[in-house]
């Protein structure tokens, strides 16, 4: 005698797994049908990229389209630290009766690299930088596949509109390569202006196979914090080094006492890093100058780790200082950037959930964990102080089966993000996992 209570689970799974099924079909019928005009919009944006700050066309180009998609469009949304600043965030919103209101974001800006990828459609783009430098322009991490895959996703949403309910908030951030863009439409009221997000999603572009999808549980990118530390000392001529106060000599003091924070003052369970990157002091052979500028990168995961590591690199640079016997009015100038870029982490029990939908949509061979990186982005600020806000980010994969093939017979690295070569030799495949997955996530959390 077949148990009721057992029949009718195994009923109710089956009915999810068919219902599941037809939704992925659905999907890619639609996405089949924009493939076309997905390519032709990441190729337009691959070769007419933007600076940090400067994305007017590509933002105006975005607020476009999502209005003719029929959303409720609002343009320069974004108030930097800078006075005068023009901010060119973009905020989309449909409503689509009473339920969860989702945030899906992308950034729009680009870099100055000078791009040597050979791809017809190639970045050829040069303009003036903020110090008036004329620089090459490129989109060498990804956010030209980070825009085109979000509005095909706005217009699969708005076909698919019988299938959600709730408030969709499409975000088209500006300057997220400089960490400056998200917390500049926080502070501009993107949530007392709009509505405050239920969920947060975001992906981005990454150096691996395309067509599969990575997350990681937890903390997934570290925080970024810029410190600039000038060693300040008593010139004189090299040929009396009893008569000064070397600064060159404290700095590399310091360079070398910095790396015992992480060592000797972080647990070794806590990820971090302290990188001075840079080191400039004097002018000729023989004279002992009176400075030295360093210039130091910190990541972290953890706020208590962030915190300690710079408190201790001040503490350090002045006690390294004063036992050269640098005078007290001579200490270390230590300025850490009010722009920093927070820890970007994924709610374990929001990434468990749509971890599970990227295995039904995609496939589990599709679909891995990744590893955590010590590489840093501002999506973090979207989910304010304490990870308030849950949000979910994920990687998709640009490289295709022979760039992986042709890099593993040669013994050559792929190239990286940030890189002049980073771009897909093929876009399709990783722009239709962008749609594919961000549409499926959306789905699942707004579902009806």
């Amino acid at each position: 005698m077949i148990d009721r209570k057992l029949f009718l689970a195994a009923a109710s799974c089956l009915m999810l797994v068919v219902a599941a099924n037809a939704q992925s079909s659905k999907i890619d019928e639609l996405l089949n049908a924009e493939t076309a005009r997905l390519v032709e919009t990441y190729k337009m944006l691959h070769a007419a990229p933007e600076l940090s700050g400067k994305e007017e066309k590509t933002a105006a180009f975005v607020a476009k389209e999502l209005r003719a998609l029929g959303y409720e469009v609002t343009e320069r949304i974004g108030k930097y630290d800078q006075p005068g600043v023009t901010a060119y965030g973009v905020v989309g919103l449909l409503k689509n009766g009473v339920g969860p209101t989702v945030l899906v974001r992308a950034d729009m800006d680009a870099l100055p690299v000078e791009e040597k990828t050979g791809l017809p459609y190639a970045s050829r783009v040069k303009t003036k930088n903020d110090a008036g430098q004329e620089v090459s322009v490129m989109h060498a991490c990804g956010h030209d596949t980070h825009v085109a895959s979000f509005l095909t996703t706005a217009k699969l949403l708005v076909q698919l509109k019988d299938q959600w309910k709730g408030t969709l908030m499409l975000v088209a951030q500006p300057a997220e390569e400089t960490i400056g863009g998200a917390k500049a439409m926080v502070q501009d009221g993107l949530y007392t202006r709009f509505p405050k997000p239920d969920y947060l999603l975001g992906l981005h572009a990454w150096g691996s196979p395309a067509g599969t999808v990575g997350y990681v549980p937890g903390y997934f990118m570290a925080s970024a914090d810029s410190v600039d530390i000038t060693v300040r000392g008593v010139g004189g001529h090299g040929s009396r080094p009893e008569a000064t106060k070397d600064p060159v000599v404290v700095a590399a003091q310091i360079v070398l006492a910095l790396q015992t924070i992480v060592s000797r003052e972080i647990s070794p369970l806590d990820p971090a890093v302290v990188t001075v990157g840079s080191i400039h002091g004097g002018t000729k052979h023989n004279i002992i100058s009176d400075e030295v500028h360093m210039q130091l990168t910190v990541r972290s995961y953890k706020a208590e780790v962030r915190k300690s590591l710079l408190t201790a690199i001040e503490r350090i640079a002045k006690g390294v200082a004063l036992t050269a016997g640098i005078p007290e009015r001579l200490a270390p100038i230590v300025k850490f950037s009010p722009s920093y870029a927070p820890a970007t982490y994924n709610d374990p029990t929001l990434t468990a959930r749509l971890g599970a939908v990227l295995e039904k949509t995609l496939g589990k061979d599709r679909v891995f964990k990744a590893d955590p990186v010590m590489g840093s982005e501002d999506f973090g600020f979207f989910g304010l102080e304490g990870h308030q806000i849950p949000g979910f980010y994920f990687f998709i994969g640009v490289f295709s089966p022979e760039q992986i093939v042709e890099s593993q017979k040669n013994g050559t690295p792929l190239p990286s993000n940030h890189s002049s070569s980073f771009a897909p030799a093929n876009p399709e495949p990783t722009l239709k996992t962008g749609v594919k997955a961000m549409t499926s996530l959306v789905l699942d959390l707004m579902k009806k």
